[in-house]
């Protein structure tokens, strides 16, 4: 009796404790009397609070199932459990065809002494205490705060294995459930809220794009090696000045003997002082180093902090070898989420492509497969699976046939379209493309 009563008390005292409102804490705080203070510092610890009462539950429900065995045991002779048995198998005829006469009296012997303690503690030591606990909350939790205080300290070393170990399932768990949410689940959850909204395409291009944003690499936004503008160390002034007039560009990578061996950036606005120069004039000593040197396979959001944290705005993409793959700017990171940025200064239209009817268009083979997937309105990942390790669309037609091809050749990809239109020896000069039709 004595140990259920401790069942009671223990159980009753884990919804007492936890069903404090804010009312009930304010009470006790400004009564300022023993048992409340000890409330306050058990509350303080909620899961050490917890472990201690399911800890000490747990080893007196344990000790009543225990007890209550050997009890009945010595109460219930074997010949009253044969005799009960052989009154259940008359009474059920079909059980003698199923079972032994000695598994029915081990069976009834295991409910007799199990199964009688189990209701017993379920009823007088789970259900009505936590029932009385809560209609009766404060009353039982400062009854129970010193025992609880003591079992605290008993427990302590206890309580702090179970607490951490379920600290670490619990953030095993955060992060698998963090990591199985779907990019589609998003998407899905982007279209549900903007769909109702008018005018609401560019929002969704925005939250999609921040949504893959982690998952793309340099490699699919840089300027490629063949377009980029740069110099030589040794050029002449004059020279130079001509080239940075015609390209626009602020920034101007600076090599020594090839485009793989890039020593500095120069920066326009250095050169303001020095337009009336000659020829002779040693502009070397206006570039600016170290270079920022990125692999492909880095990711854009890694790439941004990177631009923050070393305050620059340009990178040299390198390629598994060393050598230069292509060029990255602040910039480009940027139309990655928001689209094209233009300014006073973009006189021509980056993505050249023509568009021939509603469904048909013609790029330069070239055309980066990211910009390419906004100009026709279709997410960047469709053609993720096809790509394979391209990033233009002659790149992922080679990738495809495995061969060049020749002009007017047609390569399906899916439901889209791809006609080769302009052929130069070494590499495809014009693709065009049928959408299918919506």
């Amino acid at each position: 009796m004595a140990l259920l009563v401790c069942s009671a008390l223990i159980s009753g005292s884990e919804v007492a404790f936890f069903s404090l409102d804010d009312n009930d804490l304010k009470n006790l705080e400004e009564e300022k009397t023993k048992a409340g203070n000890r409330i306050m510092d058990l509350l303080k610890t909620p899961r050490y609070l917890l472990a201690t009462i399911l800890i000490s539950n747990n080893f007196v429900n344990i000790a009543i199932v225990i007890l209550s065995y050997f009890l009945l045991q010595g109460i219930l002779s074997e010949g009253t459990i044969a005799s009960w048995s052989s009154t259940l198998l008359e009474a059920v005829p079909a059980l003698e065809r199923i079972t032994s006469t000695e598994t029915v009296i081990y069976l009834l012997d295991l409910f007799i002494t199990t199964g009688v303690a189990t209701f017993i503690l379920v009823l007088f030591g789970e259900v009505a205490p936590k029932v009385y606990a809560n209609l009766n909350r404060v009353q039982l939790a400062k009854f129970m705060a010193l025992p609880l205080m003591v079992l605290r300290r008993l427990f302590k070393w206890f309580s702090s294995v179970l607490v951490n170990g379920v600290g670490l399932v619990e953030r095993r768990l955060e992060h698998r459930a963090k990591s199985t949410m779907s990019k589609e689940a998003i998407d899905e959850a982007i279209n549900l809220t903007l769909s109702e909204q008018a005018n609401s395409e560019q929002e969704v291009d925005i939250l999609r794009s921040i949504v893959q944003f982690g998952n793309v690499p340099v490699k699919h936004i840089m300027c490629s090696r063949v377009d980029i503008i740069a110099v030589p160390i040794e050029m002449v002034y004059q020279e130079l000045l001509n080239i940075i007039r015609d390209s626009g560009y602020s920034r101007i990578p600076v090599y020594e003997g090839d485009l793989d061996r890039v020593t500095g950036i120069l920066y326009a606005k250095d050169l303001i002082g020095h337009l009336q120069e000659g020829s002779e004039f040693e502009w070397q000593q206006l570039i600016r180093t170290p270079v920022m040197f990125v692999p492909e396979a880095k990711k854009i959001d890694d790439l941004l902090r990177e631009f923050q944290t070393k305050r620059t705005h340009m990178a040299i993409v390198v390629d598994e070898y060393g050598g230069s793959a292509g060029l990255v700017t602040l910039e480009d990171i940027m139309e990655e989420i928001i689209g094209d940025i233009r300014d006073e200064f973009d006189d021509e239209i980056e993505v050249e492509y023509r568009q021939i009817d509603e469904h048909t268009y013609e790029f330069e083979g070239k055309t980066l497969i990211n910009d390419f997937c906004r100009v026709i309105g279709v997410d960047t990942t469709t053609f993720d699976t096809m790509r394979g390790e391209s990033d233009s669309l002659a790149g992922m037609i080679l990738q495809i046939t495995g061969k060049f091809p020749r002009k007017n050749d047609v390569i399906r990809l899916g439901k889209y379209k791809f006609k080769v239109t302009g052929m130069s020896k070494r590499r495809i000069e014009y693709i065009r493309v049928s959408l299918p039709e919506k």
